[in-house]
């Protein structure tokens, strides 16, 4: 009974040492293959010397993206076969500075220029003996007559005027100089009075040489324009107070019109503005963008922009409507076409194209769209190479890579490990070191992965490639297959390779028999580095066998 218990107790801690050596191993696999951020977000804390990016090994001056929105979806560099990239219809272009310009389009009204109306009252009270513009919508030049006012006031300050002038006729010669002084004023103050009242130079220099009061006194316009308001007629008694007439200058109108929230930052004050209307099909009419009204309207979310636009033909009336265009100029910057964007809403998102089928993912910032390109504030640069047909393919390609790698790297469902290396998880372990072990039955021995000669299941693989080494682009994959009986010439072989890195899709190619349990088959190896040669052979009902093997393309 002891001595079971201790032998139960010594098999018991032998493999407690060996299922620690290969949770060890795993570790190391884990940091290698998963980004130190993303693996740190995993496990809940930091490690020692975890990278920001894994570098892609072999390969100088080339380092893996790897990215994590804020919803915690992690995205990998993803590598794309030639045959994909033209199924699925990648294209890519290189960002250049360019002469960014848009339009804000809008609907805008005409309106008056409200520095260029005028109303038209008397600082008199008195009564309208003659109408000269006796209608609304008349046009009016400055100085024409607009009435003729009878009014006591005007009539008894003319003749206060006159007899202060007659006065200091006859006391100018006095030697009394106060007298002369008071004549002076009175005359000085008559006619400043007069002036006040609406006379103008003219009509007082009239009023001094006939020497006689006028009855009636003329009111003339102060600007041309057109009488957009008149509340007068003939034999109304008029005072200060009453608005008589209201006359417009059309030569220049403004135009309003609402822009969008996202529009405001693109809109300036000195924009070339230009309106076409209903009424002159296939004519534009040019003006400029004079002030941007500083609050916004709460029903529409929309801002008011005033235009002025010159009108010397009176074309532009107020009251219609037109549509209108303002030409937007942000100046020569670096920009990125509004195709190759990925907006989820949190983040945006492109990705770069490192040549050779590989794309990486890069979270920008970007500043507002002009015209069908945005201007660049972070992330890329002037030269860099974006994707812009596809890449919502190549988005969720990036991440299921990464969902993919991160689920098998902590073995997670049964997943197959097969960026761990780890060998095989299909109902059982294949597990390389263990040979000479006694009394585990069933468990055959394989050499580890990346050896070009394995022994699986009673079968011995050899793998060779032509040429030797490997080089990048088409190489031939050789597979001999030897049981005890001899070669193995009734197998189905197919090949599947990818490079040894986290997030790397794989191809999948079938072999062919070409005697004496040779089995042949073209592969694409699109990149330098290390590439995974996974081998599945199918003989009748037999079990599957499969292996996996690593070759370095060196160039």
């Amino acid at each position: 009974m002891k001595t079971k218990i201790i032998l139960s107790f010594v098999g018991g801690f032998f493999v407690a040492m060996i299922l620690a050596g290969t949770v060890w191993r795993f570790h190391g696999r884990i940091e290698e293959m998963i980004p130190g951020s993303i693996l740190q977000k995993m496990l809940g804390m930091p490690i020692d010397g975890s990278p920001q990016a894994v570098k892609m090994k072999d390969m100088p001056d080339m380092e893996m993206g790897s990215s994590m929105d804020q919803k915690g979806i992690a995205q990998v560099a993803v590598m794309i076969p030639p045959t994909r990239r033209q199924l699925i219809g990648v294209k890519s272009e290189t960002i250049e500075e360019r002469a960014i310009e848009t339009v804000i389009r809008t609907v805008g009204s005409v309106d008056y220029d409200e520095r260029r109306m005028r109303q038209i009252n008397l600082r008199v009270s008195g009564w309208i003996t003659k109408l000269f513009v006796d209608y609304t919508g008349k046009l009016v030049k400055k100085g024409d007559p607009l009435f003729k006012l009878y009014s006591p006031d005007l009539v008894s300050t003319q003749e206060e005027y006159l007899l202060a002038k007659r006065t200091l006729e006859r006391v100018k010669a006095s030697t009394m100089t106060h007298i002369r002084s008071n004549a002076e004023n009175q005359v000085e103050s008559a006619r400043n009075r007069l002036l006040l009242w609406g006379l103008t130079e003219k009509q007082v220099s009239q009023l001094e040489q006939g020497e006689k009061p006028q009855m009636e006194t003329t009111i003339y316009s102060p600007i041309d324009g057109v009488v957009t308001k008149k509340t007068t007629l003939q034999g109304m008694y008029v005072t200060p107070e009453m608005n008589l007439y209201e006359v417009a200058d059309l030569s220049v109108v403004w135009i309003y019109a609402d822009i969008y929230e996202y529009e405001i930052p693109l809109a300036r004050i000195g924009d070339v503005a230009t309106v076409t209307l209903a009424s002159y099909p296939g004519k534009g009419f040019s003006g400029k963008v004079v002030y941007i009204y500083p609050y916004l309207s709460t029903e529409t979310r929309t801002v008011k922009v005033r235009m002025e636009f010159p009108n010397p033909d009176g074309k532009l009336k107020p009251g219609m409507y037109g549509n209108v265009e303002i030409r937007v100029k942000a100046g020569i910057k670096p920009a990125i076409p509004q195709e190759a964007v990925l907006d989820s809403g949190i983040r945006k998102l492109v990705f770069i194209d490192r040549g050779e089928g590989m794309y990486e993912p890069r979270e920008v910032k970007l500043g507002p769209r002009l015209d069908n390109y945005y201007e660049i504030l972070d992330g890329v640069k002037a030269g860099d190479r974006v994707v812009t047909s596809a890449n919502f393919l190549i988005d969720s390609e990036s991440k299921l890579r990464a969902a993919t790698s991160m689920m098998g790297a902590l073995g997670m469902g049964g997943i197959r490990m097969e960026q761990a290396r780890m060998g095989k998880m299909e109902g059982e372990m294949e597990m390389g070191g263990m040979k000479g072990m006694k009394g585990m039955k069933g468990m055959e021995t394989a050499q580890a992965p990346g050896s070009m000669e394995q022994t699986v299941d009673g079968l011995t693989l050899t793998v060779t490639t032509m040429p030797k080494p490997p080089k990048k682009g088409e190489n031939i994959i050789h597979l001999s297959i030897k049981s005890k009986e001899g070669p193995v010439t009734d197998a189905k072989v197919t090949i599947s390779y990818t490079m040894v890195m986290s997030g790397m899709g794989s191809e999948t190619v079938e072999a062919r028999h070409t005697g004496e349990g040779i089995y042949e088959a073209k592969v694409d190896l699109g990149m330098k580095g290390g590439w995974n040669i996974d081998v599945s052979i199918e003989r009748g009902k037999a079990k599957p066998v499969k292996a996996k093997f690593t070759i370095k393309v060196e160039k």
